[in-house]
């Protein structure tokens, strides 16, 4: 009886040895395939455009293809929740906005957890916001703004990229903190709610610095402050929202790398250095801040923290908002 309970023993440390060294194998030679990067905006959305660039500087250091894999719908979950079901081994990553933590707040089913279906890979990088005014619209700063919003209560409007995204919430933020009653303009994507602000139509968007730029620039638009952390260097001489007493006024859109829940820690390691790295590097940079994001490298443990903060602030704010899942 004893032989045959030692002979058992040694066989399962024998096959437990056997897994170890498969795995670490596996992990040695990875990636020795393509890999599917899983992105869930349309091509040329800001998402869209860090992934492909990111995923063509890991490429180069990895010595295999990061293929764009478009999957589009649902304000992103359709692509997140793909990328939930994926196969854990290394090969399908996904590139994410805030939409991880936002859609399970605006919609009802949603086919993925962000903590429980995802592992965090990297912090990547930020599109910063600025809240830009028509000419017409007689308030300098924000301060001014917002006493002439108290003034005539929902008279002053502004427009959206539609309901749930960023532009829309940094407003809902503003209203909700500053109890102000502001009338919102949906329309389909930001860029028709900047042409919109440029022709009157609406008083107030908030919108990416690098496509506003131009329009600052040729004073079409007026820039009241940046709704980051930090001033912009595109913008230096325009505050920010806490520079103007309203810390709570602010809206970055950051990105980050995530891997499907049981893949292997070493092969997410592994990611996380190569992206890491490749955030690090110049050409990457300069082509990053051409498209307007600014990189921001963290490992795992930054990005699990900045998912757990936002989903804390996004659910205050759609709360305080009265926004009903859909």
């Amino acid at each position: 009886m004893r032989l045959a309970i030692n002979t058992r023993l040694w066989m399962i440390a024998v096959l437990a040895s056997l897994a170890f060294a498969c795995v670490n194998a596996n992990a040695q030679t990875y990636p020795n395939k393509p890999i599917r990067m899983i992105l869930p905006f349309s091509a040329g959305a800001a998402s869209d455009i860090v992934g492909r660039l990111l995923g063509a500087k890991l490429s180069a250091q990895m010595g295999q293809n990061f293929i764009p894999d478009n999957r589009v719908g649902a304000g992103g979950s359709l692509g997140i929740g793909v990328a939930a079901k994926a196969a854990p081994d290394g090969y399908s990553v996904l590139v994410s906005s805030p939409a991880i933590v936002l859609a399970p707040l605006l919609y009802r089913s949603v086919p993925f957890d962000a903590v429980q279906d995802f592992a965090p890979v990297a912090r990547v990088g930020t599109i910063e916001n600025v809240m830009v005014v028509h000419p017409s619209v007689p308030a300098k700063t924000l301060k001014e703004f917002i006493a002439l919003a108290r003034k005539h209560p929902g008279k002053l409007s502004f427009g959206s990229g539609g309901a749930g995204t960023t532009n829309h919430l940094a407003n809902e933020a503003l209203m909700y903190f500053q109890q102000l009653n502001m009338l919102h303009v949906p329309y389909k994507g930001a860029a028709l709610a900047t042409l919109a602000l440029l022709s009157g139509e609406v008083d107030e968007v908030v919108v990416g610095v690098a496509p506003a730029l131009p329009m600052i620039k040729t004073g079409k638009i007026r820039p009241l402050v940046v709704l980051s952390e930090a001033r912009v260097s595109q913008l230096p001489e325009v505050p920010t929202s806490a520079e103007a007493g309203v810390p709570d006024f602010r809206m970055s859109i950051w990105y980050g790398l995530f891997a499907p829940i049981e893949t292997p820690k070493n092969i997410v390691a592994r990611l996380t250095s190569e992206t890491i790295k490749a955030l690090e590097s110049q050409d990457l940079k300069e082509r990053m801040i051409a498209a307007g994001v600014t990189p921001w490298p963290g490992g795992p443990k930054e990005m699990a923290d900045l998912l757990r903060t936002e989903s804390t602030r996004y659910q205050t704010i759609i709360k305080g908002a009265h926004i009903k899942p859909q």
